[in-house]
């Protein structure tokens, strides 16, 4: 029904057709479609996290296993809505808390790329399976590349005193009223909104721009199947790059429609998202240019796995 909408309002009723006339109804369509799916699915998430400490979840990890630890850290970071930036100060917490440090990376890595903002969007364009299989892979590859990171990572090269904190295990829910809890998620995932949806905005204008005038043989040509460095090329020229799930997420639909495959696509946005300069340049106050340079060769290469992966899978 919206669709047809869609379709009356721009190419019948204002006349518009070609390359504008497809890129103002990609711009509208998407725009109204994934706001509200991206609205819904934040104020699910925001519900649960009505329920979710940050303590709680310390001393959790505490007591768990490596790989059962790496696993909660990892799922922890989808409920988080943080940037590569923005999860920092939250990897601190984890890390003077003395959570193992596999799994303290396991939530660095899971945060950002599992943003919820880049899943939901990635169910309002394509569907439940590919949002579900992505996040999967996104958690499999936090676990696995914080379990490396763990491995070979030493004492040294963290910079900050780390004291020691004795718990004793007991965790503490806030007693809040259901009817509360619905408000207060309602508040968080209006707030949110407003403050990413100018970046969502500007990710589908863009996505518009490649719809309808980027040629599909241009793309095809050098991200898509016949260029066997593709996904290599995309995770590279993605590190540079500063920008949040919000911005990158809608530009998927318009890379893939014009010949990117799939996995490329999510491997320019993982590394968008879950690598960047500046966020090397926070850590930096924190960890070695060794650590760093271990995190994002290993983060960049299981990025790139992914990639090929999904581009065989799907």
């Amino acid at each position: 029904m919206w669709l047809s909408f869609v379709d009356f309002l721009v190419f019948e009723k204002f006349g518009m057709s070609g390359s504008i006339g497809n890129a103002v109804h990609f711009f509208i369509y998407d725009s109204v479609k994934i706001l509200t799916l991206v609205l819904v699915i934040i104020y699910l998430i925001s519900f649960m996290q009505t329920y979710i400490k940050t303590e709680t979840v310390r001393d959790f990890i505490r007591g768990k296993s490596q790989f059962a630890g790496n696993f909660f850290a990892a799922l922890f970071g989808i409920l988080t809505p943080f940037c590569s930036c923005s999860s920092i100060p939250l990897f601190l917490g984890f890390t003077q808390a003395r959570i193992p440090r596999s799994a303290t990376f396991s939530f660095l890595i899971s945060s950002p790329m599992n943003n919820e903002i880049a899943i939901a969007i990635l169910f309002a364009t394509f569907g439940w399976k590919i949002a579900f299989l992505y996040t999967v892979v996104g958690l499999i590859t936090a676990m696995i590349g914080g379990y490396i990171v763990g491995k070979v990572s030493r004492d040294e090269d963290i910079l900050i005193k780390i004291p020691y904190v004795e718990s004793n295990g007991e965790v503490y829910f806030e007693k809040l009223a259901f009817i509360k809890r619905l408000k207060d998620a309602w508040e968080n995932a209006f707030g949110v909104i407003k403050d990413i949806y100018l970046y969502v905005l500007v990710g589908i204008a863009i996505g518009a721009v490649i719809h309808g005038f980027v040629p599909a043989d241009f793309i095809a040509k050098y991200a898509g199947a016949e260029n066997p460095f593709a996904v290599l090329v995309a995770v590279i020229a993605g590190i540079p790059m500063y920008a949040g799930a919000s911005t990158v997420a809608p530009l998927i639909e318009p890379l893939t429609n014009k010949g990117m495959l799939m996995g490329t696509a999510l491997s320019f946005m993982m590394a968008v998202v879950a690598l960047s300069l500046p966020e090397a340049m926070i850590l930096k106050k924190v960890m070695s240019w060794r650590l760093i340079g271990l995190f994002f060769g290993i983060v960049g290469t299981g990025i790139v796995l992914v990639g090929y992966l999904f581009n065989i899978i799907l």
